[in-house]
């Protein structure tokens, strides 16, 4: 199978509560609509908020609940992200549910926004998942994305599609947009990013192309964007090239240069130690 129909959810959710009620009317309406819908995704943190007071243990009563969901539609399902705690430790976690309603991946946001994102611990394993008979997903969330490392390293992983939930509100979204279609364009995917509206986002969630072309953005207000994606687009421009030109990930594979950033143990070097803590910003008296 080369076709696959995709439909993000920007919905507007309760910064802090329970949206999962929201979120299950949005599945319904979504698949009356559009019953060629095979996987749903939702924004970054849609489904409890933002509040770290939320997490809980996985496997958690509302993992079960989107289980449930997802059997129920025979859907593919990745409710955004949720607070996930492991002992003393919480994590911004998402997880993958499969048609059977299984979790077949959890994923740990590897960048926390920090200084802003606070007592939250970053993960250190990569997410991808393959669909029998379809191809290979990626997921990120948020953050991640503006280190180009981890959407190069799930499209060496070998996916296809990266699927990439966020809970932007602030100036810097513009900027994202950017980013989503670049990270796209250079690993040669398709690049979903979904945000929330409301006190959850301000919108303008985007679907890219493996070229970088924009496919959908959204406006500011809530929208269900159902998109067929074609796996042998990707295949075919891996192969032959973004418009028949560069071939990105062919020449990362074939490089000359080792980075001598990545040698070190923790990826530091004199000029980035000197740049001081990372901490948020303090007003300078006048």
């Amino acid at each position: 199978m080369s076709y696959f129909t995709i439909a993000g959810v920007q919905m507007h959710a309760l910064h802090h509560g329970d949206n999962t009620e929201a979120m299950r009317q949005r599945i319904n309406i979504l698949m009356t609509r559009f019953p060629q819908v095979q996987m749903v995704m939702f924004s970054e943190l849609v489904a409890n908020g933002a509040s770290t007071e939320h997490a809980q243990p996985f496997p958690s009563p509302m993992e079960s609940m989107f289980c449930e969901l997802a059997l129920l539609h025979r859907i593919w399902l990745i409710p955004g992200s949720m607070f996930e705690r492991d002992g003393d430790r919480i994590y911004n976690t998402l997880s993958v549910i499969n048609p059977q309603g299984e979790v077949v991946c959890r994923y740990r946001k590897m960048f926390p926004f920090r200084p802003y994102e606070q007592g939250v611990e970053g993960g250190s394993e990569f997410g991808v998942f393959d669909v029998p008979a379809v191809g290979r997903f990626g997921v990120s969330i948020c953050y991640d994305m503006w280190f180009p490392e981890t959407t190069r390293t799930l499209a060496s992983m070998g996916a296809e599609v990266i699927l990439h939930p966020t809970m932007t509100d602030t100036v810097d979204r513009d900027i994202e947009l950017s980013i989503a279609r670049t990270n796209a364009a250079i690993n040669q995917c398709y690049f979903f990013d979904f945000n929330g509206t409301g006190a959850m986002g301000n919108g303008r969630s985007i679907v890219v192309g493996p070229s970088g072309d924009v496919i959908h953005q959204c406006g500011v207000g809530e929208e269900i964007v159902p998109v067929e994606v074609d796996f042998n687009r990707v295949r075919r421009e891996r192969e032959r090239g973004l418009h028949g030109l560069g071939q990105p990930l062919k020449s990362f594979r074939d490089r000359s240069v080792e980075f001598s950033l990545y040698s070190s143990e923790n990826g530091s070097s004199p000029f980035l130690d000197a740049l001081g803590p990372l901490a948020k910003p303090v007003r300078h008296e006048v």
